[in-house]
């Protein structure tokens, strides 16, 4: 259920086991960075249709590696919001390069975090 994760400190254990793989988490803030540069492009000339490139472009290569890297489903999906601000967390933790750290902190590495799983501090 798209309700079990109340919070984003719940759903954030869930989202890193999602995003393992290095090439996915890649995939990802190149994905984010070029949205961004999309949305600046929007903005600096005036049109607001390529605010639809930066989607594109920050979805397609997110799902990429997903479906070819990962072998799982976007969170998109399921958790539409909470994905998308978790994918806002993890590139300012992969850029920061503390992504590292976040990972090591969850307790069984390769198992999905169901709700009200706890990760070690």
């Amino acid at each position: 259920m798209a309700s079990d994760y109340k919070t984003l400190r719940e759903f954030w254990p869930y989202y890193l086991s999602e995003h393992r793989h290095p090439l996915n988490r890649a995939l990802h803030a190149v994905g984010s960075l070029g949205g961004l540069a999309w949305l600046g492009a929007a903005v600096y000339f005036g049109r607001p249709w390529l605010v639809l490139g930066g989607l594109l472009n920050g979805y397609g290569f997110a799902w990429i590696g997903h479906f070819v890297v990962e072998r799982n489903r976007p969170a998109t999906f399921r958790y539409p919001l909470k994905s998308f601000l978790c994918d806002w967390r993890m590139l300012y933790l992969v850029l920061t390069f503390r992504m590292g750290r976040e990972l090591s902190l969850l307790e069984a590495p390769g198992e999905v975090l169901e709700p009200g799983a706890s990760v070690r501090s």
